[in-house]
């Protein structure tokens, strides 16, 4: 057993620099297993949701209410037929000190992607980015097994960027918005993954 451990552990796609508690606006990617399209289909530049799409987006609005201590803001999501895109924004509160607005990160050390929190934490996960980003794929997902649909599954992971000024907020968020209309390009689309 001694042999093994550690062995075949995946590093965390975490910034290890980063605490995942701090005030700060996420952009989030989630993504279904294999790509599998759970969600629904783009037609004519538009998301077209199935019953588990709509879960998803509900499920999603759902956490500032879910998580009132944490003071969550929802910037722009969009459900996808095989991901989804949102800005998750933790506001300031009580198991947080380091501030952020669209217009910049107010600490310099942040600024600097060096967290004033500091390092982070790699125990129990909660008020912060991982514990919200489970606790909502395993809302939805037990949703979806009460329907009896035992096919569904997410990817295991999910890519997260801590977003750092108004640019990178704008830049992110028109994505985000346009993220339907560009499928045919989207890297997240099979088919063009097929032509490469």
């Amino acid at each position: 057993m001694e042999k093994y451990r550690e062995k075949y552990s995946l590093p965390s796609p975490r910034a290890s620099w980063w605490d995942y508690q701090s005030n700060a606006a996420y952009f989030i990617t989630i993504n279904t297993r294999k790509g599998l399209h759970f969600f629904g289909e783009i037609s004519k530049e538009r998301m077209v949701l199935t019953d588990i799409g709509e879960l998803v987006e509900r499920e999603w609005r759902k956490i500032p209410e879910m998580r009132p201590d944490m003071n969550i803001k929802l910037g722009v999501f969009v459900v996808m037929p095989n991901h989804f895109h949102g800005i998750l924004i933790i506001g300031q509160n009580e198991f947080n000190t380091s501030t952020w607005s669209k217009d910049r990160l107010h600490s310099r050390d942040a600024m600097h992607c060096v967290s004033t929190e500091g390092k982070n934490k790699f125990g129990p996960q909660s008020k912060n980015v991982p514990s919200i980003i489970r606790g909502f794929k395993s809302a939805v997902t037990t949703a979806v097994r009460k329907t009896g649909d035992n096919a569904f599954a997410w990817q295991p992971r999910y890519y997260d960027h801590i977003i750092r000024n108004r640019a990178d907020y704008k830049r992110i968020e028109n994505y985000i918005i346009y993220n339907p209309k560009n499928w045919d390009t989207d890297r997240f689309n099979e088919k063009r993954l097929e032509e490469i």
